[in-house]
């Protein structure tokens, strides 16, 4: 245990060799072993959000069938996956997403022994496909030791959510999706259920009651800027109507200046952010984590418009590895994207990976904060302390 010295002198000398591999890795621009994966499973949403076009993607743009992620996942790279993410678009439009699940508890011993944790975000607007999707979901992971994780998109705690996601009524039928999630809570207390918001100059003044609402009802929040991005949003042109005027910045800094928030490094590396323009963390993307959109273009970030093949064409070992991998990953962390980053997800993956940060956090805050902290952040699942 890490309140024990020699816990925390294991943990400790574990974080430093994972500092020098990962250094070593960036030199060469080698990847390390898939922890995290994210798949956009579709691009299709009943949304229009005004801080993302994804919804405006063609339907006739083509999609991988459910079958394809699941022979996706028998990838002999993830033998080591630990979090898996699945997003969209509204992913629970897949009316077979459910099935996808079914594979992946067959796979679990066999090519995914690791896996603890899949994680889907939904803006929980289709209710009884939700919930229905979710029962079938859980039942299937019984008895895996697998978490399933749900983040419910919630913009503002009023109708101008509606106004946000572009959808009349999405903010009524969010809460009664989450009461219904609530209540299956209940019974499986391998679902855990959060809420999700992208700050935005139309809901800056709402981040404390969004907070509130949060804890009232026992979710995790995760809070953070808009991202602009010529990648996973495509919102490019929004860059105008979405920038913050300096009293909003402000209005964001003393938020995350709070010491009560339950993600408080995330908090802190946002304070950071909005007080220089410039995001310092160190970053994975690319060598344990990787992004695939819908058509099959595999990202090593999902913020990073350009892809570096296709598990269209070939196996996703073989993309992970490919020259076009090699040469992306030496401008991971040094290009403007990644200067402008606030994705927490993003800097959560990368702080065991990484090793240093992570090891300065543990001396800075001892023994048991730090095991609070550390199983809070999910990050027990790759470290068990």
């Amino acid at each position: 245990m890490l309140t024990t010295a020699a816990g925390r002198f294991r943990f400790a000398v574990h974080l430093f060799a994972n500092g020098v591999r990962y250094r070593l890795r960036k030199v060469l621009r080698r990847p390390g072993t898939i922890q995290a994966l994210s798949l956009e499973v579709t691009h299709r949403c009943i949304c229009h959000c005004i801080m993302c076009n994804i919804w405006k993607i063609p339907h006739q743009v083509e999609e991988r069938p459910m079958s394809a992620w699941a022979d996706l996942l028998t990838d002999p790279s993830f033998k080591s996956l630990v979090e898996l993410d699945i997003t969209g678009g509204e992913p629970f439009l897949k009316t077979d997403l459910a099935c996808l699940f079914e594979t992946i508890s067959a796979l679990g011993r066999t090519h995914l022994p690791r896996l603890k944790s899949i994680a889907i975000t939904t803006n929980a607007i289709l209710t009884q496909q939700v919930l229905e999707t979710t029962k079938a979901i859980l039942a299937t992971l019984d008895g895996t030791g697998i978490q399933l994780v749900l983040a419910c998109a919630m913009d503002a705690v009023d109708d101008r959510h509606d106004r946000i996601r572009g959808y009349t009524g999405a903010f009524e039928k969010m809460q009664t999706t989450l009461a219904g999630l609530m209540a299956l809570r209940e019974a499986h207390p391998n679902l855990i259920l959060g809420i999700k918001t992208t700050i935005l100059p139309a809901n800056v003044d709402q981040l404390p009651q969004i907070d509130a609402f949060a804890r009232r009802h026992g979710l995790f929040s995760i809070i953070s800027p808009c991202i602009i991005t010529g990648g996973r949003y495509l919102n490019q042109d929004r860059q105008a109507d979405l920038a913050f005027t300096p009293h909003q910045i402000g209005q964001m800094i003393r938020f995350f200046s709070r010491d009560d928030l339950q993600w408080r490094h995330h908090a802190k590396a946002i304070k950071d952010y909005l007080q220089s323009g410039v995001t310092r963390r160190r970053c994975s993307c690319g060598f344990n984590y990787a992004f695939i959109r819908s058509t099959g273009a595999v990202h090593l970030c999902p913020l990073l418009p350009q892809s570096v093949g296709s598990i269209a064409q070939d196996r996703f070992s073989k993309v992970w590895r490919s020259a076009a991998a090699r040469d992306l990953r030496g401008h991971i962390g040094r290009s403007p994207a990644c200067r402008r980053c606030t994705e927490p997800g993003l800097e959560r993956y990368a702080l065991i990976h990484e090793g240093w940060t992570y090891l300065g956090i543990l001396l800075r805050m001892g023994g048991h904060r730090f095991e609070q902290f550390h199983a809070h952040m999910g990050l027990n699942h790759y470290y068990d302390v």
